[in-house]
């Protein structure tokens, strides 16, 4: 009999679906839980990651017009408490500072003292702190747009905290951007959701839908929220981004109000929209296996790790100088515009097969291993993570490297392809009450269905079911609602979700 292979996540994601979620994290040392409860430590290898999601997106955000600016972390309270929605929607979340100091007792411990005359909210969002530098910024219609961006961490107090997915701080962009008209800040909402959606696509080869929140899931506040929704491999969905039209809202809470050509005194218009570093959480749940993780090309902190093969009775310095010789030759090749990112391994404290699980586990798009007989030989053993750990082939060096930046394209292809499958292999079309909640009782996956039902009957479905709707789109047909069998245009997902 074969000798099984062994996977080396466990549990495997058919055993413990969110267990193995924290398994590869762990195993591919992407962060760790912090002493600080429900926050998390991002180590190298994940924050690389973020920092590539950052590069791409501040260049995109950019070249729409926007800039970037910072503000403060700190809010007042009676900022959060003008807009009636925003407060209801956040207070359950929010960090309070309520002391400025800290006096020591006679015991040696230590108490807050200095209680402030008006408590701070730790940033749960900036709607409301930024809007109020925005009604000293514009006074004329000669001021707007104001089209600016900020990267910055918020506190979100979550009770059943996940790494990446929702800790109690996370790191993020926030779009904030003022409008003379309505049709304009429209028109910019559904820019930024595109921008999410190529993002999404082009980058992190995850499949996404688009639309509009239900008014039971818009951001509190927001007149419309769209968003990009994604399936993760156990068919739940993720909301990996969201774009806010704000309307006049938040202008109206925060006074933003400019002269308009004509001499008439208006409310500005206004958006917001950001993504997060739940985005790895979602790279995580759409690419990897139980092998670690996987990572498209794109975004991955490194392209390509060469792995030297050490033998006794060999000059190890031979082996590494032939290996450096490929790292020179690969870097003079692009991907997506940049020169390829190569890492030699030369660690000697560890043998050739734990430094190769330590970069399967990492995601690493492409490994290449070099033994005397490759150097000999003039080749290279070459994995690529998209096709499993087993799966290697030789190639002449020549070869690889003037097939390296097909090679990465077609992992980065192959993985937007697969999760387009999954999707596609998981989403159903559902016409009938009886049938809709026969499925959701039984499975997880996305339900397609005509939906004119009303918030209350939305709100006793997820009660029963534990699913949401996940977007709202309009049909150019006609069709009949699933649960109240009215006649609507609108059609809906609906999800079980993180």
């Amino acid at each position: 009999m074969a000798k099984q292979f062994k996977p080396a996540i466990s549990p495997t994601r058919e055993e413990n679906y969110p267990e193995w979620y924290q398994q590869v994290i762990k195993a591919a040392d992407l962060a760790e839980n912090s002493p600080a409860r429900g926050c998390m430590v991002i180590k190298p290898w994940g924050w690389g990651i973020w920092e590539n999601i950052q590069k791409v997106l501040d260049i995109k955000f950019k070249e729409t017009g926007h800039e970037n600016a910072y503000f403060p972390l700190f809010i007042p309270k009676s900022f959060i408490e003008k807009e009636a929605e925003h407060v209801k929607g956040f207070a359950k979340e929010c960090a309070v500072v309520t002391h400025h100091r800290l006096e020591q007792n006679e015991d040696g411990t230590l108490s807050p003292a200095g209680e402030l005359s008006e408590p701070y909210i730790v940033r749960p969002t900036s709607e409301t702190i930024i809007g109020a530098v925005y009604a000293k910024w514009v006074n004329s219609y000669n001021d707007l747009p104001i089209l600016i961006n900020q990267w910055a961490n918020v506190v979100r107090w979550e009770m059943r905290p996940r790494m990446f997915l929702r800790t109690v701080e996370f790191l993020w962009q926030e779009g904030h951007t003022v409008h003379a008209t309505k049709e304009e800040a429209i028109e910019e909402t559904e820019k930024m959701l595109e921008v999410y959606r190529w993002f999404a696509h082009e980058y992190l080869a995850i499949p996404v839908l688009t639309g509009k929140k239900s008014a039971n899931e818009r951001f509190p506040g927001a007149v419309e929220t769209y968003c990009i929704e994604a399936m993760m491999q156990d068919g739940k969905a993720l909301q990996a981004g969201t774009s806010h039209f704000l309307g006049q809202n938040f202008s109206k809470s925060s006074d933003i109000k400019f002269t308009d050509s004509d001499g008439s005194i208006k409310h500005a218009w206004t958006t917001s929209w950001g993504v997060s570093t739940r985005l790895i959480g979602g790279l995580i749940m759409t690419h990897s296996d139980d092998d670690g993780l996987i990572l498209p090309p794109k975004i991955a902190p490194q392209h390509v790790v060469i792995l030297p093969i050490l033998r006794k009775n060999v000059d190890k310095q031979e082996i590494y100088n032939f290996c450096q010789e490929v790292e020179t030759k690969l870097k003079t090749k692009t991907f997506d515009g940049a020169p390829i990112k190569v890492k030699i391994d030369q660690r000697e404290h560890l043998n050739a097969g734990e430094k190769s699980w330590g970069w399967i586990k990492k995601g690493i798009p492409v490994r290449v291993e070099i033994g005397p007989r490759d150097m000999e030989a003039g080749s290279v053993f070459v994995g690529r993570r998209d096709k499993g750990v087993k799966e290697k082939e030789s190639l002449s060096v020549d070869d690889f490297v003037d097939s390296i930046e097909e090679t990465l394209q077609s992992i980065q292809d192959n993985l937007y392809k697969r999760a387009l499958e999954l999707r596609n292999s998981r989403t159903v079309i559902i016409n009938s009450k009886e049938e809709f909640y026969a499925y959701f009782k039984k499975n997880t996956g996305f339900v397609e269905t005509y939906w004119a039902g009303t918030a209350e009957e939305e709100e006793l479905i997820k009660k029963h079911l534990n699913v949401t709707i996940r977007l709202l789109t309009e049909s150019d047909d006609t069709g009949e609602c699933f649960y109240t069998q009215k006649k609507t245009t609108t059609k809906a997902i609906y999800a079980k979700s993180y």
